[in-house]
């Protein structure tokens, strides 16, 4: 019979795998959004008003800088350094709050993206590499 918890270890190693593809992800993403946002694409619809409210060009260059962070700390995270794991916190802590204020704007995708922060979070900070 297999340790339950050598089985979940396994299981946050490979989903810190994967949380460094999903950032890098993330972060291009982020990027294409941010340039888009700058370039005042008509994909964005200003809706109601909101207590959080940036003009578009300003949170174009929100997403720009941190998808290029995003995207930076991904890489870093495949080397399993414990700066990286610290570093894809804090950013995917970040990323949860930067993607909370942009919800008028693009609702669905700022949902998906916390979601998928929260995943990113769960696996570095459950994932030891020394015990792998």
């Amino acid at each position: 019979m297999s340790d339950p918890t050598s089985t979940k270890r396994s299981v946050a190693a490979g989903t810190s795998i994967g949380a460094a593809a999903i950032m890098v992800t993330v972060g291009i993403l982020q990027l294409f959004q941010g340039i888009a946002a700058v370039a005042k694409d008509q994909v964005f619809v200003v809706g109601l008003d909101y207590v959080y409210k940036f003009d578009l060009t300003t949170w174009g260059w929100i997403h720009i800088g941190l998808g290029v962070v995003v995207a930076a700390v991904g890489l870093a995270l495949f080397t399993g350094a414990d700066w990286a794991r610290v570093c894809a916190v804090v950013v995917a802590a970040i990323s949860i709050l930067a993607n909370f204020m942009w919800l008028p704007y693009y609702p669905w995708w700022s949902v998906l993206i916390i979601a998928l922060d929260v995943v990113v979070i769960w696996a570095v900070s459950t994932w030891d590499p020394d015990r792998a």
